[in-house]
């Protein structure tokens, strides 16, 4: 018996659903499709009750690109960790709001079946999914009428249309703006609690991050990320989950459970196997991905002091002049997105926290690549703790859906509208009004809608905002390609 099968039959113990293909080596398998589709949408509680519960390593699941697969550092995915137990009060887990077979987020489809199979979080399935439809985050607003099976349909519509989850914060007193107005289509948000939908970021590959959440509130000053994250964890517990504080047990070992993950495509629909031909795509190769804060900076190596290098990736490489091979075409289609991406000029303005940034020099315009923001090696976040508005918070981007406020700089007077101050609600700072960190792009194909609202509905709608917002003159080729290389991170 193969090893794929073996997986596959551990998998379907647990009630999920696998990936095989035929016996022998990668070349063996560049022709098979996948021979089953099913996700890993639910755990077996009563068929793993009181035993050592675990998910293999290099599990496939499905996604709208083709699979993508988790690998733990411990070896497998301990499913008896803190993150899968119901630690609160209102059946909320870690893996309510973060599945593994969605990359370890939530999405719009999964969240719609988990709803039809609860009831809108009615029925306990013994999964803890169900639980991430509560009032007091999961709801458009918390006072929602969710009496009935249609009226918990329209509360937590945001969850179900775009994967969107309820944060609320408060103005900060010491602000240097005011709110002046507000127009909430739920009728809650105000000075005290203004509610921001935001997509619940994965809980793998956080090794590589230099800020914790989208607006970087739990980096804490002067401590480690390790620090940030056993902070994190704790407020999550007593947020969403309305439980009490975590032992420092609990924290470490749900943080050292995270920071085990790592999460990667490794089969797409048009270029197969991204282990192929010498591609070095997947979990396996991103675990022993070298990172710290500060690699690759665009000021220079934190160790090395080498200076910023913009070719980020080099993970298809081989694949730029492949031939004779089955899937020569797509895959050198991957590769020359991998290149656009890597060089492709564009000319950042506009930006802020870049252009108004006395570090760069505050520059009108900056000549850079899609890598100036994305630096980190073969990850693609920021190796550095850096929020930047480009505009996804707009008034002119608002949809209906979304709540605008209106704010007013205290000293000047200026008039600012958003659907999300982001950065701002912690600094209180007038500039960091907008402002949001760019997230790990390992895993993109797992994920959509994309950006922190969800706004993006796939990799297409991504491509064409940077392409807009930064005339950056893409052909629509180069879009294709570049969407090629986007789907099997």
């Amino acid at each position: 018996m193969n090893a794929s099968l073996m997986t596959c039959l551990a998998v379907l113990s647990l009630g999920g659903g696998c990936v095989v293909g035929g016996e022998g080596d990668d070349s063996d398998l560049e022709g098979d499709e996948p021979i089953a589709v099913e996700s890993l949408a639910r755990y077996d509680h009563d068929h793993n009750h009181g035993r050592h519960r675990v998910l293999p390593n290099g599990v496939p699941f499905r996604n709208e690109s083709g699979y993508a697969a988790t690998v733990s550092t411990a070896g497998a995915i301990d499913l008896s960790n803190e993150f899968f137990q119901d630690l609160g009060t209102n059946g909320r887990r870690c893996v309510s709001c973060h599945q593994p077979s969605t990359g370890w987020t939530v999405t719009p489809a999964g969240l719609r079946q988990t709803f039809e199979r609860t009831r809108g979080g009615t029925i306990d399935d013994g999964t803890g999914a169900g639980a991430i439809f509560r009032l007091v985050d999961g709801a458009n607003s918390p006072t929602a009428d969710v009496s009935t099976l249609s009226k918990r349909r329209s509360a937590y519509s945001m969850l179900l249309n775009k994967g969107l989850i309820r944060t609320f914060l408060p103005i900060p007193a010491n602000a240097e703006y005011e709110l002046v107005t507000v127009d909430d289509p739920y009728h809650h948000a105000s000075a005290a609690e203004l509610s921001l939908f935001r997509r619940p970021l994965p809980t793998a590959n956080i090794e590589f991050l230099a800020t914790i959440m989208w607006d970087g509130r739990e980096n804490l000053a002067g401590l480690s990320i390790h620090a940030d994250l056993l902070h994190q964890s704790n407020s999550a517990q007593v947020i969403h989950a309305a439980g009490a504080p975590l032992t420092d047990a609990q924290r470490s070992s749900l943080v050292d459970f995270q920071v085990g993950l790592h999460t990667a495509q490794i089969w797409d629909e048009r270029a197969g196997h991204l282990t192929a031909a010498g591609g070095r795509g997947g979990p396996d190769e991103l675990a022993d991905q070298v990172f710290y804060l500060g690699i690759n900076d665009n000021f220079g190596d934190s160790q090395t002091h080498a200076p910023f290098d913009a070719v980020v990736f080099d993970l298809y490489d081989s694949w730029t002049n492949l031939r004779h091979d089955r899937r020569a075409d797509e895959r050198r289609a991957v590769a020359r997105g991998q290149a656009l991406f890597n060089g492709k000029r564009i000319n950042i303005s506009g930006v802020a926290g870049i252009n108004d940034n006395p570090a760069f020099g505050r520059p009108a315009n900056l000549p850079g690549t899609c890598t100036s923001c994305h630096d980190s090696p073969n990850v693609g976040n920021h190796s550095v703790s850096l929020q930047l508005n480009i505009g996804l918070a707009d008034a002119s981007r608002r949809t209906a859906d979304m709540p605008l406020y209106t704010l007013r700089n205290k000293a000047t007077h200026e008039l600012k509208q958003t659907t999300d101050p982001g950065r701002a609600l912690i600094t209180g700072l007038w500039g960091d009004v907008g402002k949001f960190k760019g997230p790990v792009l390992r895993a993109l194909a797992t994920r959509a809608p994309y950006f922190h609202n969800g706004s993006a509905k796939d990799l297409g709608a991504v491509v064409d905002f940077y392409d807009e917002r930064f005339a950056i003159g893409f052909t629509r080729s180069e879009k294709a390609d570049l969407i090629a290389f986007l789907r099997t991170l």
